[in-house]
């Protein structure tokens, strides 16, 4: 089954359990559609699942950097070494956040849940780990 967005119950856990105020790695995982499902009647122009990411990425990063964060890498995913044979990923990403909040007030913007439709369009499976950086 697809891992496309956050559920209550997982938000709620990660503000638990992440040390609040200190610095936070999210490790994206991202499998796109070939073309993007938008819901029926949103409006949205047809196209890819890539093209539909990038349309995201647009609002996204702006708020990314709004928080205070930044992306410390982006790769596309090439092969597997340790995974199940049917588990594969088209890109993989690194964004640095300054706290969990700042990460959280990010995911309440308006804007960017507005963008965030083209997120879901695009993505037939994701993974989004928070983790905290090593000094």
């Amino acid at each position: 089954m697809p891992s496309l967005n956050p559920s209550a119950d997982q938000l709620k856990r990660f503000a638990e359990h992440m040390p609040a105020g200190e610095p936070i790695v999210m490790l994206n995982l991202l499998r796109f559609n070939a073309d993007a499902v938008y819901p029926a009647g949103s409006g949205e122009q047809p196209c890819s699942g890539k093209e539909a990411y990038a349309r995201y990425s647009r609002t996204a990063l702006l708020k990314v950097r709004t928080a205070g964060g930044a992306v410390e890498s982006m790769a596309q995913a090439r092969v597997a070494l340790i995974a199940p044979d049917q588990e594969s990923w088209d890109e993989v990403l690194l964004v640095r956040y300054p706290s969990p909040q700042a990460f959280l007030t990010m995911l309440s913007d308006a804007e960017y849940q507005a963008a965030a439709i083209h997120r879901t369009a695009a993505l037939a499976d994701s993974r989004l780990i928070a983790c905290t950086p090593r000094s």
